[in-house]
């Protein structure tokens, strides 16, 4: 049994990642936490995980602070990053830090659990996207780009839903917040995924804040 610790500071995507992990037999989560602060409390106070799955980019404690203060307590566990952000800095920044594996958030159930086996068995891991960009890169060919937010003619309404889904808020509640029916939030959701290009909620906010429509 691989044990977990997830931390994670958007709701949505924490618990769309722990019932991914749950759903697996051979994996258990210890907790989920919404911090690296909290997440290192948990280790201080004793809790042995054999993998912590952490966002980068955290309140309090972010991820790189959290796996240096483990590696500095000489903690045991492996850690694999979660993050929006593919430039070389990130990912350089996370493995000199201490990182054993590093996935982009849109990564699919069934690499994200490749990559968990394969850094518990005492490999290191880099998202598939990411290596294919680095191969090209070695290879000389040109790097796939992301969408230019400023080629995107949103609407104001499209842009209150992208700002509320980066928030972790659910379809019924944006519907709420709004005064809007959640079939016409269902509508515009699925329209910011066609208009940006991306494949899930996840890599919608990773557009969102690599673009700077979500600081």
């Amino acid at each position: 049994m691989i044990n977990i610790i997830l931390a994670e500071d958007h709701n949505i995507v924490r618990n769309g990642i722990r019932t991914i992990l749950e759903e697996h037999k051979g994996f258990a989560v210890l907790a989920d936490v919404s911090d690296g602060l909290e997440a290192w409390a948990l280790i201080a106070e004793g809790a042995k995980a054999d993998i912590i799955l952490a966002d980068i980019s955290m309140p309090n404690l972010d991820g790189l602070g959290l796996v240096r203060k483990c590696r500095e307590a000489d903690y045991s566990g492996k850690f694999i990053f979660l993050s929006m952000m593919d430039s070389e800095k990130y990912i350089a920044d996370a493995f000199q830090a201490g990182a054993d594996g590093y996935l982009l958030k849109d990564v699919g159930p069934e690499e994200l659990i490749f990559a968990i086996a394969q850094v518990n068995a005492g490999f290191r891991y880099l998202s598939s996207t990411l290596a294919d960009y680095f191969i090209d890169k070695f290879l000389g060919k040109p790097a796939v780009r992301l969408v230019d937010g400023d080629s995107i003619d949103f609407s104001g309404r499209e842009l209150e839903i992208l700002r509320l889904i980066s928030e972790g808020m659910t379809n019924q509640e944006m519907a709420g917040i709004l005064n809007i029916s959640k079939r016409t939030v269902e509508g515009h959701r699925q329209t910011l995924l066609e208009k940006t290009h991306t494949r899930n909620t996840a890599a919608l906010i990773r557009f969102a804040i690599t673009t700077g429509y979500v600081i």
